[in-house]
């Protein structure tokens, strides 16, 4: 038998027995593909809000922990070196997440997706729980601290390739931007979720913040495990009408339903390699791109609403709890920014022509809320929003419709387990960008803000640079009415376009 490390390793896909459950109440005795089109879309949403709004509480209550003695601070993170340490439980959490990407994507090609996300959830619960139990037990060593978010980094890593790769198998690649746009709300519906459940129990006790977020993933683990399908043979789904997957569609002949033979499918091929995924055209781009896009989003993800309580606005300084409720509209931005930025790439056919738009336009917005956000609340809430539109938006295209494109590219010829392992590669090489920032923001800001702000820009310049190639290309193509598909990585042709399936 295989080892795990093959790309081989075999396992038995079965039909979660909710799914059965469900079934029993239908006339038809089977779910319509289009119904397990929407558990599918609605299961993985609220798995991956659950999954931000479990990072959250860290940057809720760095302003309480790092709070001097007299204030109510906690050791050992009250004294003049308190910020760098909690930056360097971030970096922990995040270089351990990066690490921990490349391993799931391997993995979640070869094992039981529904089952390995269903790990990754619960155990992401019992370490965000652990490190509000300290609260309780009266623990104050920083290595406690620091090896509970080491362990939560291992069990966060696991969800994104198996979101990313579930959706991937049931939508195919027609306007995937829009419905991918829709769907990375997740991200930012997950910070505000995150944000104000950690603040609104900040008042109990700090450790309340970590212990709510933690019971929220925990039982959405379960219904995931209970309910969540992971491809269509695995249910046995037939697609109505002739039109198949684009998964399927890659080089495949497809002479017979899902129900038929697997054989005429992409999913019982062997897994990609990890340096094939390497070489897709496009992955190698988009993921530097990335590590510098995360970088900016994750530092305004861990630091914030500390940033928010330390800096006045309107002349006075706000309370952890407001600041932390604050800084939502930074994500509400970040849903507004995924769906806008899926929807024009889907109308332009340019996912990279995109991305570097938005990105070009965040170094502006994010000049603009250092010098004029502290002028007053509405100032603060308006530029804070367009930050995150600018921010966020291509942050949310490349994760989702992006690596969806690149993990069904054609050069794979139907190879349908690629998905998570290329989505795993851009979105791990982002995660040590989203590792750097927030640290670098620890000792940046003990020095100055100021600073700090022309950090992110500059990254955000970078970000944007390196997919010059792709939009060259990806205008060319729109100038001449064709593309090389071995360099527009992510374009697809105008004239495959139709309108998506209806999710009902």
């Amino acid at each position: 038998m295989a080892s795990w490390t093959s790309s081989q390793f075999l396992y038995e896909e079965t039909k979660p027995c909710g799914i059965q459950f469900l079934e029993r109440f239908k006339r038809s005795g089977r779910l319509s593909f289009k119904q397990y089109q929407a558990l599918v879309f609605t299961l993985t949403f609220v798995a991956y809000i659950a999954f931000h709004a479990a990072r959250k509480p860290n940057s809720i209550v760095k302003g309480t922990l790092s709070a001097s003695t007299v204030r109510g601070g906690w050791s050992p993170f009250d004294g003049p070196d308190g910020t760098a340490l909690l930056g360097q439980i971030d970096l922990a959490f995040l270089s351990v997440y990066a690490v921990g990407m490349f391993v799931a994507g391997h993995l979640g090609d070869r094992l039981d997706l529904r089952m390995f996300l269903t790990i990754g959830m619960i155990g992401t619960g019992l370490f965000t729980a652990l490190f509000g139990v300290a609260f309780w037990a009266n623990f104050h060593s920083f290595y406690y601290f620091l090896a509970v978010q080491v362990l939560a980094g291992w069990f966060q890593s696991i969800g994104w390739p198996c979101v990313v790769a579930v959706l991937g198998n049931w939508f195919d690649k027609k306007r995937r931007g829009m419905i991918m746009g829709v769907w990375s709300a997740h991200t930012s519906l997950g910070n505000i979720t995150g944000s104000l459940l950690a603040s609104g129990l900040l008042r109990f006790g700090w450790g309340w913040s970590f212990l709510g977020p933690a019971l929220l993933i925990t039982f959405l683990g379960l219904v995931v495990y209970f309910f969540l399908p992971v491809n269509p043979p695995t249910v046995g789904a037939e697609r109505d009408g002739t039109e198949v997957d684009s998964t399927m569609r890659l080089g495949d002949t497809i002479t017979e339903s899902f129900l038929g033979s697997r054989m005429s499918t992409g999913f019982d091929r062997k897994a990609i390699g990890f340096m094939a995924a390497w070489k897709i055209p496009g992955v190698a781009p988009f993921a530097f791109c990335l590590f510098f896009t995360k970088l900016v989003s994750y530092t305004f993800l861990y630091w914030l609403p500390f940033y928010v309580s330390h800096n006045m606005i309107g002349g006075e300084y706000l309370s952890e709890e407001t600041s932390g409720n604050l800084s939502t509209l930074f994500d509400v931005g970040g849903v507004v920014g995924g769906v806008l930025a899926g929807y024009i790439s889907d109308q332009l056919d340019g996912r990279a022509i995109t991305a570097a738009g938005f990105i070009y336009l965040a170094i502006p917005a994010l000049f603009l809320y250092r010098i004029y956000g502290h002028i007053s609340l509405t100032i603060n809430i308006i530029l804070m929003f367009m930050s995150g539109v600018f921010v966020n938006g291509p942050f949310a295209l490349i994760t989702t419709a992006v690596s969806a494109d690149l993990g069904t590219h054609k050069s794979l010829k139907g190879n349908a387990r690629a998905l998570a392992t290329v989505t795993a590669i851009i979105d791990g090489t982002g995660s040590v960008g989203a590792a750097i920032g927030p640290v670098l923001t620890g000792y940046i800001s003990a020095i100055s803000w100021d600073a700090v702000f022309y950090m992110l820009m500059t990254a955000a310049l970078i970000s944007g640079l390196l997919l010059t190639k792709l939009i060259v290309t990806e205008v060319k193509a729109m100038v001449y009415g064709s593309t090389d598909e071995g360099e527009a990585a992510t374009s697809s042709s105008p004239a495959t376009r139709a309108p998506i399936d209806v999710l009902l």
